[in-house]
């Protein structure tokens, strides 16, 4: 009886997300602790900020792993859903890689909005336009941000070619 209720409980998403979360928890924490000097909690290293972030990523995992586990799962729930959302699935991965295309080339401005851009025209629902002015309105919020208040190095307009 037992067995079969774990093996029903198998079968819910939340399970193997939470154990993903974990995983990918621990491992920032491993890779922190192994490769960073961690410092103290009055003067903290550069390792302390991506070890804390492992753990409590870790404790979000076990959460939600946890909650998998005590809940009954429902006889209509699956792993991926009915009906799978290829363009959307396809637009927010090809976002990001859009990202480091554009940005090695063009700059951050370039990036950011066709990162934004992209990955917009993953929702069902979206329109040219509509996509279009969120991916300006996020370009000059960015590029506002990174530039000039964080001062990150990476040019707003490049032509690398």
């Amino acid at each position: 009886m037992r067995i079969s209720l774990f093996a029903e409980q198998l079968k819910k998403r939340d399970f193997y997300a939470g154990g993903l979360i974990v995983l990918i928890g621990v491992a920032v924490a491993l890779n922190a602790y192994t490769n960073y000097n961690l410092g103290s909690l009055t003067q903290m290293g550069p390792g302390m900020f991506p070890f804390m972030l492992g753990i409590a990523l870790t404790f979000v995992g076990l959460l939600i792993l946890g909650a998998a586990l005590v809940t009954m799962r429902d006889p209509s729930e699956t792993i991926l859903p009915e009906q799978r959302e290829w363009r959307g699935w396809a637009c927010i991965l090809a976002g990001p890689v859009l990202f480091i295309i554009l940005g090695e080339f063009f700059g951050m401005a370039a990036a950011t909005f066709g990162c934004v851009f992209v990955s917009a025209l993953g929702d069902r629902t979206a329109t040219l336009r509509g996509s279009a002015i969120l991916g300006v309105i996020v370009t000059v919020f960015g590029c506002l941000l990174f530039s000039y208040v964080l001062k990150l190095p990476f040019p707003i307009f490049k032509w690398a070619f």
